[in-house]
């Protein structure tokens, strides 16, 4: 009696297994991580969406905020020294160098060099940060609404384009 061979091909363990699957195929392993890079990749483009957003929001609160300074202060494009300096590049700034402008001597000799955190500290109490200053302004104490303020202003480059 001769006897037909028996296919056990599925029981030879492959790379996949002990399955035949299609070349094609993803294995559990490779499918998770395909999820896990799709998601992240949403998260951070919803979350750079989200930052430039809420960015766009501070400056248009600080644009409000800034009607408290455009008596004083000009700021964007063809902006003009007022009773106080324009204040278009702000960001990275020294204290007392706009051309044109008369500033006090306790302004010039600050040594200020302008960011947030320096801003925000003056914008508090002016007089406070900087004793002999020229600006007669009581502050503004609402943490919020100085961030909103510093959004806005620092949107502008020195030649009063938003940047």
């Amino acid at each position: 009696m001769v006897r037909k061979p028996v296919k056990v091909s599925w029981l030879v363990q492959t790379e996949r297994g002990c399955h035949k699957l299609p070349a094609n195929h993803m294995g559990r392993n490779e499918e998770l991580n395909m999820k896990i890079l799709t998601l992240s990749a949403l998260v951070a483009v919803t979350s750079l969406a989200t930052a430039s957003s809420a960015l766009a929001q501070e400056a248009d609160a600080g644009k409000t905020s800034f009607n408290k300074c455009l008596a004083c202060h000009a700021v964007g494009e063809g902006a003009k020294n007022k009773v106080g300096p324009v204040l278009n590049g702000l960001d990275g700034r020294k204290s007392g160098s706009i051309e044109g402008y008369s500033y006090s001597d306790a302004n010039k000799n600050s040594g200020i060099t302008w960011n947030k955190d320096v801003f925000l500290e003056y914008i508090k109490d002016p007089k406070g940060k900087i004793p002999g200053t020229k600006m007669v302004f009581a502050g503004i104490k609402n943490e919020k609404e100085a961030n909103d303020l510093w959004a806005y202003l620092a949107q502008y480059d020195k030649d009063g384009k938003t940047k």
